[in-house]
């Protein structure tokens, strides 16, 4: 699916879309409503899916949204994610400055409604050029662009349609109760798609991987400002490994794996053919004798 969160053994060659918005399209110009429309189709479907799996993502913005080979969204880093019981409610005052809600700024509980400010906060930029509640390279303190998110409203200029405006608008509401999918625990996303900003969108065909990305990128090509910018797609930095740290990784491959690596496995079931092959091959040297 073009949607699906990023795995990280995939190699993806498009860039993130914070370095579109800002490299690609001239200073403060956006991506256009079209680009802009595409994208935001495909990031609510990927939320949608996570929402329905209980799942509240809790940092969706530029840098965390990467374009693949032809130009599809594909959701990245999850390592803010949190599961939500089931008829309950989460709280935790994370994610990055600017885009988190109203509610997770004043550290109240919340289930999906974050992810639907932090949406708003990402369809802005692309159209607008910058952020809803600090502009590109200003020197802000925290604080200030955090009474911004709550007390102040956004600014709209011609770039944005009337109904552009009011996904917008119905995304960044202060209230979590009035925003638009919230209200609907994780079936919200289909309030959003219903946004007659997607009129014209047939949500069946883009899930199934069958509309055009309006920008494909060049094989070519690196989508990075400077080529010393590619570690900032890394979050270790700075890191030195050690004769110690060499003989920890060289366990490995003795099977010396973490616990939620072994979960995983078998969960996935990725060895099932393997031990079938090995059960048998010992069975038939049993048969056979020494």
């Amino acid at each position: 699916m073009p949607w699906r969160p990023h795995n990280v053994s995939e190699e993806i060659k498009g860039g993130d879309l914070k370095f579109h918005i800002y490299n690609m399209c001239g200073a403060d110009t956006g991506l256009g409503l079209e680009r802009a429309r595409f994208y935001a189709a495909q990031v609510a479907c990927g939320l949608d899916h996570l929402h329905k799996m209980g799942i509240v993502y809790r940092d969706c913005k530029p840098e965390n949204i990467l374009l693949d080979d032809a130009g599809h969204v594909r959701i990245s880093d999850l390592g803010l994610a949190v599961d939500v019981p089931e008829g309950g409610s989460v709280r935790g005052r994370v994610g990055t400055v600017g885009y988190m809600a109203p509610e997770v700024i004043d550290n109240e509980r919340y289930t999906f409604s974050p992810d639907w400010f932090s949406f708003g906060c990402l369809v802005y930029e692309m159209i607008e050029g910058r952020a809803p509640f600090r502009a590109r390279k200003e020197k802000v303190k925290r604080e200030e662009v955090d009474r911004r998110v709550k007390h102040e409203q956004e600014k709209y200029s011609s770039k944005f349609s009337e109904c552009a405006r009011s996904l917008c608008s119905g995304l960044l509401c202060k209230c979590a109760g009035a925003r638009l999918g919230c209200g609907a625990g994780r079936r919200g996303a289909q309030l959003v798609k219903a946004h007659r900003f997607f009129a014209q969108l047939n949500f069946a065909r883009l899930e199934a991987g069958m509309v055009d990305a309006p920008f494909v990128p060049d094989p070519h090509a690196v989508y990075a400002k400077d080529v010393l910018d590619i570690e900032q797609f890394s979050t270790v930095k700075g890191v030195n490994l050690d004769a110690a740290d060499d003989t920890f990784y060289g366990k490995f491959n003795t099977g010396s794996v973490s616990i939620p690596w072994q979960a995983e496995m078998i969960e996935t079931g990725c060895f099932t053919e393997l031990n079938v092959f090995a059960r048998g091959e010992h069975n038939t040297k049993q048969a056979l004798g020494p």
